[in-house]
């Protein structure tokens, strides 16, 4: 079996025939002394896989491990790979298996296989939050204007209420109120449809691209030849959380301003 991008580079299907060179081992080069040469072995695709890695889907060919054994000269596989149905429990098996095993056996899981991939994937999360909650802000700025000239707008509605008894607190949790909802409802618009968006990356992505004519991932440069998209409660949180405490932020100061409206002042020219 081949990845998709090596069966694609080689121009095979299934079916077709393939001829794997291998070079000589320095075992067979003791044995006998005209194994110097390279080997030739035919074998027949029998299927490709895609696993969406473009390091994988280009260089990975999978085969019996008997035929494994036999071309390469070894009496015994030198590695066991496992595949785990979660793989975020990868790294402490991991740990798990290396206090278990001979120290002479080499217990490597996908995250350190990985590492510096990883480790840059990480950097641009937290990046990535900086540059929402920097949108968040920006955001909230907006709700501070508004409701300053909301506020500007309702300066006689607010001086009537004042006249009726209304206190400078009542004023302002009105503000409050008006602006926090109004961050509330824009959080909770912002979180289901960007949960939309990435519980369905996997059919909006294509059709843009096929809506362009062009792919947005080239396998070549990205190394993933399709965007990856699983949302997680401890990523969505804290920004939803941000969000909300930023709009509440932002209502402070519009209200403490209608708090402070002035009747005699505002209903002079009314």
């Amino acid at each position: 079996m081949l990845g998709v991008e090596l069966a694609r580079a080689l121009g095979v299907q299934v079916g077709d025939p393939v001829v794997v060179v291998t070079a000589p081992t320095a075992a067979a080069a003791q044995r006998e002394a005209g194994a110097l040469a390279p080997r030739d072995t035919p074998f027949t695709v029998v299927g490709t896989f895609d696993v969406g890695h473009y390091e994988y889907d280009s260089t990975l060919a999978l085969l019996h491990v008997d035929d494994a054994a036999q071309l390469l000269g070894l009496a015994q596989p030198p590695g066991l790979a496992l595949r785990l149905a979660d793989p975020q429990a990868a790294p402490a098996l991991a740990r798990r298996l290396a206090e278990q095993l001979d120290p002479r056996i080499a217990v490597v899981d996908w995250t350190r296989t990985n590492r510096i991939w990883f480790a840059a994937v990480a950097q641009q999360k937290r990046m990535l939050g900086v540059i929402l909650a920097l949108i968040i802000a920006v955001a909230a700025f907006n709700l501070v204007s508004t409701l300053v000239m909301t506020v500007t707008d309702k300066r006689a509605d607010i001086a009537i209420l004042r006249t009726l008894g209304a206190s400078p607190r009542s004023v302002m949790a009105i503000f409050v109120v008006q602006g926090a909802l109004a961050g509330l409802l824009g959080t909770l618009a912002g979180v289901a449809l960007g949960l939309a968006i990435a519980f369905n990356v996997d059919v909006i992505v294509p059709a843009i691209e096929h809506l362009l004519g062009r792919n947005l991932l080239p396998g070549n440069v990205y190394l993933l030849s399709r965007m990856p998209s699983q949302p997680q409660m401890g990523d969505v949180l804290p920004i939803a959380l941000v969000s909300i405490a930023l709009a509440l932020l932002a209502t402070l100061y519009p209200s403490w301003r209608a708090s402070r409206v002035d009747p005699a002042q505002a209903l002079r020219h009314e």
